[in-house]
């Protein structure tokens, strides 16, 4: 596979990655390998973290994380691609989005997660360029 078939989609503006962030990351796991016949390949992240990547053959599709806090329920987030993050989130809140979480910045990008006017959430995504496939 290339490895623009092995990355997840980078084009501003468009859902580049999925995740779902439940709190028994474990159960999720094994629902969601049997139910698509997904692998999994575990990363770790600064601070200790396990994430989990979902993967359909040699592409990744998703990813799986199980937060630290207590109560957080389980959902499926969407990540959209953007070319400046700190300069879209400042746009979104003059549309009247919310800030849920503030930027983190990881070695493969960094994102935010905000809520429409409405109440959606969803997550910006930039990419350092340098996301595992």
């Amino acid at each position: 596979m290339s490895e623009a078939q092995t990355k997840p989609v980078e084009i501003p503006g468009t859902i580049g990655w999925n995740e779902v962030i439940t709190p028994n990351k474990e159960e999720s796991i094994a629902f969601y390998t049997q139910l698509f016949g997904w692998t999994t390949e575990n990363m770790e992240l600064p601070g200790g973290m396990t994430y989990t990547m979902f993967k359909q053959g040699d592409r990744p599709v998703a990813g799986c994380v199980q937060p630290d806090q207590e109560g957080v329920p389980a959902s499926w987030l969407q990540y959209v691609s953007v070319e400046d993050l700190d300069e879209t989130i400042q746009k979104a809140k003059s549309l009247g989005a919310s800030i849920i979480m503030e930027r983190v910045d990881l070695p493969m990008g960094s994102f935010a997660v905000v809520a429409d006017p409405q109440g959606a959430t969803f997550a910006f995504w930039q990419s350092t360029g340098d996301c595992p496939s």
